[in-house]
């Protein structure tokens, strides 16, 4: 059987296998060794990944269930500010002895390693457009200040360059119409 790198997700499963009906319980606090996430969010380098496992002997293998707290830090898909997001996400994985295509996980060595999961399952989580705020106005289009920290927030209306050669007209309007000079 192939050698597999242990990460720090990983639980030893010896005393549980092979003996169907055991079961007990794992907590990991880890920090997070790479970071992951989207483009716009995510679970940063070094942050705490709480892990809370319930391992359970399987005839086939072991039933993990697992809770995840962490914290996904990103910026507001509106205003650009930064942004945490609290992240608490549940699952149950299967991990089976031998290999079978029923199951996407194995037992490596007498353990069960929760982190492809664990990324997996934050990742799906993650607010695919995140905001700081529900209500978040975003920028000002024109100067790029941030809208919730300037109620009342006004430009002039903008005079499109292409018509400002226009702009002398309106003072022609004072003249008398040319449908009365016929």
């Amino acid at each position: 059987m192939p050698h597999h790198i242990q990460t720090p997700y990983s639980i030893p499963v010896f005393d549980l296998m092979h003996r169907p009906g055991e079961m007990r319980e794992k907590t990991l606090d880890v920090a997070e060794p790479e970071g992951f996430g989207n483009a716009v969010i995510g679970v940063r380098q070094g942050t705490n990944v709480h892990v809370e496992a319930r391992l359970e002997s399987l005839h086939d293998g072991i039933l993990a269930s697992v809770d995840v707290e962490t914290v996904a830090e990103g910026e507001c898909v509106r205003c650009l500010t930064d942004v945490k997001v609290p992240v608490e996400v549940e699952f149950q994985e299967l991990f089976a002895y031998s290999f079978d295509e029923a199951f996407d996980y194995m037992v490596h060595d007498e353990h069960v390693d929760l982190e492809p999961v664990v990324r997996d399952a934050v990742v799906l989580s993650l607010p695919f457009q995140p905001v700081c705020q529900e209500d978040c106005l975003g920028l000002c289009p024109e100067c790029g200040v941030r809208l919730l920290d300037n109620p009342g927030h006004e430009h002039e209306a903008p005079v499109d360059s292409r018509w400002a050669a226009l702009a002398g007209l309106e003072s022609l309007n004072d003249t008398p119409d040319l449908e009365e000079k016929r």
